[in-house]
């Protein structure tokens, strides 16, 4: 298989890695700390990084061909300042970034969400602008750039209590990204520029983990072994199981859904002595929250249930 990347340095396991992220420890060094959300191919975010080697730069992007499209120009201009992270911001903001840890944060064309159904999905309304406010540092800014003028002002239209000090204009194109470059191809030449600055302090702790709690029962029939799915405010389901009677371990795969996160990961029962280990499987990275361990506790249900 082709590596689609020159080297994996750069990447950063958040979900494996002790939470709040330790900025110092992973770059090796005390420096402001910049984030990009969304960085796309990563043109912006390597090339801050050149301008402004006493900084150190931070992207999260959800695509992993974009996070390997950012690794290879990364490599390619051997910066050391960087490091880029696989996932929703929402969650990784919530969990892994600590309170006035952030200089400045910064997000390029993010998508508008245009019908009014899909509004939900749109990033920065008040709770999100707070929680933005909450993660810089004092004097810190948030750097927003859209095409959208009704995005850009339904963003506007959220600043109440969010702690921030708005500059708003439109701007020529600038900054030479991918969907910039296509938005002026397209011809559009004027884009929508929202600066904010942290004037006061939106204390938003981090969501701490919760102890996990996993369990061993007595008898387990694979045979029979269903669990149900959850349908609360917490949702899970369970797909497909497997299990290897060689080795007496089932492992079954959930997927959880709570809040802004959503986790994707395989839970194994598994032989030990005259008992049966109910635990998520090892590598799969879980961040542990309720809904983890209702997973875990329908589990056990129907382990109990099938013997």
């Amino acid at each position: 298989m082709r590596a689609f990347y020159r080297s994996l340095k750069p990447l950063v396991l958040w979900r494996e890695q002790t939470r709040p992220l330790d900025w110092g420890q992973l770059f090796g060094r005390v420096a402001p700390v910049e984030l990009e959300i969304g960085f796309g191919s990563g043109d912006y975010l390597v090339a801050r990084a050149q301008q402004h080697p006493e900084r150190n730069l931070v992207g999260i992007e959800l695509e992993w061909a974009s996070v390997q499209r950012a690794l290879r120009k990364i490599a390619a201009a051997g910066l050391t300042n960087v490091r880029v992270l696989l996932g929703d911001a929402r969650p990784i903001l919530w969990r892994a970034i600590a309170p006035q840890s952030l200089a400045r944060i910064v997000a390029l064309f993010p998508c508008p969400w245009p019908k009014k159904h899909h509004h939900k999905h749109r990033l920065f309304d008040q709770q999100q602008l707070q929680l933005l406010n909450s993660r810089l540092c004092e004097q810190g800014e948030f750097y927003l750039l859209t095409d959208h003028k009704e995005y850009f002002q339904w963003v506007l239209s959220h600043l109440t209590d969010t702690g921030f000090t708005a500059f708003a204009r439109t701007v020529p194109p600038h900054v030479n990204t991918k969907y910039e470059q296509k938005w002026l191809a397209g011809g559009q030449t004027r884009f929508y520029e929202l600066t904010l600055r942290k004037t006061h302090h939106c204390p938003i702790p981090l969501l701490e983990d919760i102890p996990m709690e996993t369990y061993c029962v007595q008898q387990f029939d694979p045979a029979r072994f269903q669990p149900a799915d959850v349908k609360e405010a917490v949702h899970v389901v369970f797909k497909e199981m497997r299990y290897d009677p060689v080795r007496q371990i089932a492992m079954t795969r959930v997927v959880v859904v709570e809040d802004d996160l959503t986790q994707h990961f395989w839970i194994e029962v598994v032989r030990e002595g005259d008992q049966w280990r109910i635990r998520p499987a090892p590598g799969c990275g879980v961040v542990p929250t309720v809904g983890v361990q209702r997973a875990l506790d329908a589990v056990r249900a129907a382990c109990e249930s099938s013997a």
